[in-house]
């Protein structure tokens, strides 16, 4: 019978392991060895090879005692026996004992103290343990960390492959995660995002159970307390939206909700840099430093990023600590939102750059979780793709929509939040042809929707959707404000309009006679 807890401080106690490390002395272990470059911003640089993205198709979570009746099984949270964890757990740390370093970080998920998270990250590579280091939360001293008891564990081994016709996996990747031993299990995959979406998933199991709402959101808060939480999936603006000079930084992609308000599950951020620009972004571009990691990001010959060159995949990544943002929020806490913004990059080019939605239609759409997957952040996407993720993270959510659906409902409804459905991505026409709403304009609309500026204004409603879009925002043309008005033809417009509008309708099918009375209120 495997011992798990055994194997694991084998791996741990190691007079080779290095554990807790320095940023100094990682930069230090990952250029020895090899893993990675150093950029003259001062970033440590690497390459993940063949997986550029996450491989959700090769995600697994155990079927045990806890999982069993619980979790909402199907394509997303895919069961594996614990037979096959168990041997590809014997393999792996068996590898990992031939090797002659690891690494290990002790750290938390959770600001909120009474809900944190103790997790413990073992690493074949010196640059993913500063990857984990950077997008965790940190303890304050090595005395803290060393005296950690982890609750979960990852084990980390991105040169070991599997075998799918005698280890039952899909493919030579497999991020594998056990509930019931508390063990996440990766290997086969370089990628650093895996780790920290497969923390996201354990938070999102455990959090519900405590009355807590677990968010795929970016979060910050103004100087009168006003708390703005964006939810949508990668690509479609939380970092960008969420790093406002004018508003402090709760978090940049995941939150807990609960009774004293909202809290950043992580220590650092995660921000696509592809076409980064000072000028843009600078609170983004900025924060890139010593401290923090660069993934697949092109070096020019004088050592500084080419954020332009996607010719390594258009998901190059910056993942860095939070503290690396002038105006962060730290603790990263804060009192309950004010406003919640749902982002979308609909490829269509058919959904107005913002609407106000009731809370029927918030909880629609919630549910719907429209947006595009955009090129690089999955193996296999080149360009962007349609998609429903309910909840706006459907991945990373291992109980049924309807938890996470509700709770938002309940919570909307108790503190009396105003939604705003947000199209960051095409006007004027499909992808392909029309083009990628101004980003400037984008903040605009943004700021107006949290400063309460819109609900002072009229709004008209858009006939397709039934949303209520505002006629006029300060700093954006009127003409674009209104879908319609910015393609060439009306006829076209209407011909994709109705398209879309038919999608939203068959994939809300999918929730059967249970959400049937929030597609009668607040659908089409």
């Amino acid at each position: 019978m495997v011992n798990h807890k055994n194997l694991i401080e084998g791996l741990v106690n190691k007079s080779s392991t290095h554990i807790q490390l320095s940023n100094s002395e990682l930069v230090e272990a990952s250029l020895r060895r090899g893993e990675a470059t150093l950029t003259n911003t001062g970033a440590l640089r690497a390459q993940t090879g063949e997986y550029t993205g996450r491989s959700p198709k090769d995600r697994f979570i155990v079927e045990d005692s806890v999982s069993k009746d619980k979790v909402d099984w199907g394509e997303v949270n895919q069961p594996i026996s614990e037979e096959v964890f168990n041997n590809l757990f014997e393999k792996v740390t068996t590898y990992l004992n031939d090797k002659e370093e690891l690494f290990v970080f002790n750290g938390y998920a959770g600001a909120d103290p009474h809900t944190q998270l103790k997790l413990q990250v073992v690493n074949e590579f010196s640059w993913h343990n500063m990857f984990a280091k950077t997008m965790f939360i940190r303890p304050e001293t090595k005395e803290e960390a060393l005296a950690i008891d982890p609750e979960f564990t990852i084990v980390s081994a991105p040169t070991f492959k599997a075998d799918p016709e005698v280890d039952g996996t899909k493919s030579e990747v497999f991020v594998l995660v056990s509930l019931e031993k508390k063990i996440i299990l990766i290997g086969g995959t370089e990628y650093g995002g895996e780790m920290k979406k497969s923390i996201f998933s354990i938070m999102n199991f455990l959090l519900p159970e405590q009355g807590v709402l677990s968010m795929h959101c970016s979060a910050n808060v103004g100087e009168n307390k006003d708390v703005a939480l964006f939810f949508g999936l990668s690509g479609t603006g939380k970092t960008t939206l969420s790093a406002d000079p004018e508003r402090d930084l709760i978090g940049d992609d995941e939150h807990g909700w609960n009774e004293d308000g909202v809290f950043n599950i992580e220590g650092g951020c995660y921000a696509k840099t592809i076409n980064l620009s000072k000028e843009k972004e600078p609170e983004i571009f900025q924060a890139i430093k010593f401290g923090s990691v660069l993934e697949n990001v092109v070096i020019n010959e004088d050592g500084n990023p080419d954020y332009d060159d996607d010719s390594l995949t258009e998901n190059t990544r910056a993942a860095y600590p939070i503290d690396h943002i002038d105006n962060a929020r730290i603790p990263s806490v804060a009192g309950h939102p004010k406003t919640i913004i749902f982002l979308t990059a609909d490829a269509f080019g058919v959904l107005p750059p913002i609407a106000k939605l009731n809370k029927d239609q918030a909880m629609y759409h919630f549910l719907s979780g429209f947006t595009s997957k955009l090129a690089g952040t999955e193996r296999g996407v080149t360009s962007p793709q349609p998609v429903f993720s309910t909840c706006f993270g459907s991945p990373f959510l291992p109980l049924h929509a309807t938890v996470y659906a509700n709770m938002l409902g309940d919570l909307i409804d108790q503190h009396g939040v105003n939604v705003y459905l947000v199209n960051t991505g095409w006007t004027g026409g499909e992808y392909g042809v029309g083009k990628r709403m101004d980003l400037k304009h984008t903040r605009s609309m943004v700021r107006r929707a949290i400063s309460g500026e819109l609900e002072l204004g009229e709004f008209v409603k858009d006939e397709v959707f039934g949303l209520s879009i505002p006629t006029a925002v300060t700093g954006v043309p009127e003409e674009i404000l209104a879908p319609a008005n910015t393609w060439e033809s009306k006829e076209a417009y209407n011909e994709k309009a109705q398209s879309l509008k038919d999608k939203f309708v068959e994939n809300f099918k999918k929730f059967g006679e249970e959400s049937a009375e929030i597609a009668e209120k607040g659908g089409f």
